[in-house]
Formats: structure tokens, sequence, C-alpha cells
């Protein structure tokens, strides 16, 4: 089975003057390609520094990170950036819609950084929303949707790139019960459709829909539990 995210010895500190505050304190983890898992952990138990750097949004301190055999851990801001389009979609809380923009425009935004062109950018938008079953939607602005289907949107987006991971920040975090079991059978045909996906949660409900789940205290993995 293919290695997506290989992770070892991964330390994460922040400074205060000269204080230093340890986050991550040696974390190991392998993820491989078409898992699903969650990642979990109270607060300020370093989840979302791992979540960061896992996503390319930070860097470890020291310790090294492969994804998808490429070394995160020696790249410069700029070889971070283009990891981050071409091999990571993120869902977030929040949705993080460009409001000015149509539902089609919103999952379009990453194929501009990949240099498509106008036509096949639009062409691949509409096909994704059709995937995530919001085609007619498409030309609405993310104050004419829902708040489920502004989350579709941002999948849609995530999805766009056909990346190496999907990372999903609590996704469900701001949807009503109903909308949330929507969102995870989403998510679940997304994994049986071959991707690969980690949710960072803190609702057991949620992480017990995925097929792993790895528990992050003080800075280290606690648990790492298979189905």
């Amino acid at each position: 089975m293919k290695e997506v995210i290989s992770l070892s010895d991964i330390h994460k500190s922040y400074f205060l003057g000269k204080q230093e505050l340890p986050v991550l304190k040696g974390v190991n983890l392998k993820v491989f390609s078409n898992e699903y898992l969650a990642l979990m952990g109270p607060s300020g138990s370093g989840k979302s520094t791992l979540m960061n750097i896992i996503g390319c949004l930070d860097t470890a301190t020291s310790g090294q990170y492969i994804l998808n055999h490429k070394d995160v851990s020696q790249m410069d801001d700029d070889e971070l950036a283009a990891a981050r389009n071409s091999e990571v979609g993120f869902v977030f809380q929040q949705f993080n819609l460009m409001p000015r923009l149509s539902a089609w425009e919103n999952v379009a935004i990453p194929l501009i950084y990949a240099g498509v062109s106008k036509k096949e950018r639009e062409e691949r938008a509409w096909a994704m929303l059709e995937k995530v079953g919001l085609k007619d939607r498409g030309k609405h602005n993310p104050n004419e949707l829902s708040g489920g289907q502004s989350q579709r949107v941002a999948i849609a987006r995530a999805l766009i790139n056909n990346p190496s991971l999907i990372l999903a920040d609590e996704p469900t975090g701001n949807l009503d019960t109903k909308t949330s079991i929507e969102i995870m059978d989403l998510f679940s045909s997304i994994h049986q459709n071959g991707n690969t996906v980690m949710l960072v949660t803190h609702e057991d409900d949620i992480a017990n829909c995925t097929r792993r789940i790895v528990r992050i205290r003080d800075g280290v993995v606690e648990s790492d539990i298979s189905k």
C-alpha cells in the first residue's frame, strides 16, 4: 500500500523570547493511500499544530515529514505553497469561501494557482459540483447557500486538484445534526472513491465514522486504533 504521510520524530516548539514552549514532542505517524482516519485530542494537545504541519501550513522544528514521496521538512515557503495546492485538499469548519465569487468560481480557485486554462477550470468545477450534488447551485454566491451547501462547495474545492490527502478540520462544527450526517456520508463516499481522508475532530460520533482513530495528548500519539 502506498505511503501518503510519514512523520518521523516530529517536534514543534514556539518561542516567547528565550522561553521554549514545546507543543509536539516526537510524533510518529504513517498514513497510507485510501485510509479514512480521525485525528483527535483535547484542547492544548498539539492536534491543531500537527494538522497545520501535515497540511504544509507550518513546519516542524525538527524531525522528518514525507508527503507523497516529497520531503516537506526541507521545503522553502514557495515549495510548501506548491505542495499545499497540489497535494492537500482543505475543508474548514468555517467553509472559507470567497463571498463575492459564485460556487463554481470558488471550486475553481485551486486550478488558477495550478495554471489551468479558464475553459478547463470551468468544466472541471461544474463536474465537481455535480459530484457533490450541487450542480443546480453553481451560480449562487455563498450568502445564498445553506451551511451544508457551503460545506459541499468547500469539499468540491478540496477535491478539484485530485490531491493526495483531504484534510478536514472540524468539518461539521457549524452544522446541525441532520446536515452533519449528510456531510459525513459525503466523506464516506469520497473515501470509497479512493481518496485518503483525515478528519480533525473532538467529537466521538464524527470520529467513529472513520476506520482509524489517532489520539494526540501532550504532544505525542497516545493511541492509534484501526477498526
